[in-house]
């Protein structure tokens, strides 16, 4: 029943501390009770040169909010986006399992909208175009939208148009005074990290003509908790829904869900399909997912409960497992420097004493260091130099993956290890 099973006191409290009133992103209620609190943390995509390794780095609070009055769960915007996303260093066409769950979604909505080159295909947060090629391969007509100068220019080099800007109802009304309408709006992992929902869903409904479809694609709330995976919190991702608030914060901007699929990807996420109220009846899979949240508890501030000790149970377990292996003596390194790594380690208080250096496929990130806990990120050839004895995967949702690409590990005895929801070893 959500997680009311708390153990060792209950992490859904009124503050009693709060220095100052914080306002719901969807209702506007005051917000006073937290879900959970991470301490401390910096940005997680804000990787460290080396010349900069002696200079301040600004942490913010990663305590998440609950909205007693919409049951949103969410984190105040601390940062502008600008200053996040201007120049920003996740690429997506660095996971081949990602480029390949983007192929699918191509092809699936190509089929079952009749999506073809009468059609006009628009992504927000378009990243480096890795999706929107599988469109352009087959001569649709698509336009990205990406806040990321860096990265939109990727996606140009790759035959995507893109403009480079944040998306809601104001850019919107510009781009539809340029003519631009769409057949289908995809929004993937990006509507869970704009500051306003309901001005990002009023510009996707702005946009949408008239029978046209949006799929958003978001890390599913009830699968955090049961994961406890404490390490999708971050401050780039200001909201963590249900179905039940994405639907409120859709409907808030003029769109109406009709049908949902649970996927695996991000440790489990929804894609929910919405239009224009009153154009699709919904599916019975909408209908099913809504009634499993509440029988579950997710209508009420209650079901919240008794994740934090969940989170301090999970931190204990990876710092035991570290602790032990460098007192016996053995060696650890890490595989992936997403930005969840970086909520983890700082989280646990994980340094260079016990992860000793982390590998990644970014060419980007070599020679960085992991804010706020300062590893050293080198390229993949690291590991098979030094051979270390166990592998901790940071990507913990890429695990599969990750092992088949570190097959030569295994030659010297390596041993792979999740984090996530528990240390363990993969044997």
């Amino acid at each position: 029943m959500g997680m009311s099973h708390s153990t060792g006191g209950v992490a859904v409290t009124p503050s009693d501390t709060a220095a100052h009133a914080a306002q719901c992103r969807l209702c506007d209620a005051p917000l006073s009770r937290t879900f959970v609190d991470l301490g401390m943390s910096p940005l997680c995509e804000s990787f460290v040169r080396p010349e900069k390794l002696n200079a301040m780095e600004p942490f913010y609070p990663l305590r998440v909010w609950i909205c007693d009055r919409c049951l949103l769960v969410q984190l105040e915007e601390y940062v502008p986006p600008e200053e996040i996303f201007d120049d920003y260093a996740y690429f997506s066409s660095y996971s081949d399992s990602w480029v390949a769950h983007a192929e699918r979604y191509c092809e699936a909505m190509i089929e079952r909208f009749g999506i073809g080159r009468e059609s006009q295909v628009l992504e927000l947060a378009s990243n480096d175009g890795y999706l929107l090629q599988h469109f352009v391969a087959r001569g649709i007509p698509v336009l990205g939208v990406e806040p990321a100068a860096n990265v939109a220019a990727a996606a140009v080099d790759r035959g995507v148009p893109t403009r480079v800007a944040f998306f809601g109802r104001a850019e919107a009304a510009i781009m539809a005074g340029e003519g631009v309408h769409a057949d289908l709006v995809i929004a993937n992992n990006v509507f869970a990290h704009v500051p306003d929902i309901t001005d990002f869903a009023g510009g996707i409904s702005a946009l949408l003509a008239d029978d046209g479809v949006a799929t958003l694609e978001f890390p599913h709330l009830i699968r955090l908790i049961d994961g406890v995976q404490y390490d999708t919190i971050y401050h780039e991702h200001f909201s963590y829904l249900t179905l039940l608030t994405a639907e409120r914060a859709l409907a808030e901007g003029g769109l109406a869900a009709f049908d949902v699929e649970e996927l695996p990807t991000h440790g489990g996420s929804l894609r929910v399909y919405a239009g224009h109220p009153g154009r699709r009846e919904p599916t019975a899979a909408l209908r099913d997912l809504r009634a499993r949240e509440r029988a579950d508890g997710y209508s009420s501030v209650e079901g919240y409960s008794g994740f934090g000790p969940s989170v301090e149970a999970s931190k204990r377990s990876l710092l035991r497992f570290l602790i032990e292996a460098r007192t016996r003596g053995k060696s650890v390194a890490g595989y992936g420097a997403p930005g969840k790594g970086n909520t983890l380690l700082n989280y646990c208080g994980v340094r260079e004493d016990l992860l000793e250096y982390i590998v990644d496929r970014n060419p980007y990130k070599h020679g960085l260091f992991t804010p706020g806990t300062h590893i050293p990120i080198h390229p993949p050839e690291r590991l098979a130099e030094t051979r270390p004895d166990y592998i901790l995967i940071l990507p913990w949702n890429l695990a599969t993956e990750i092992i088949d690409q570190l097959a030569p590990a295994r030659e010297w005895g390596a041993r792979f290890v999740v984090p996530i929801p528990e240390a363990t070893i993969i044997s």
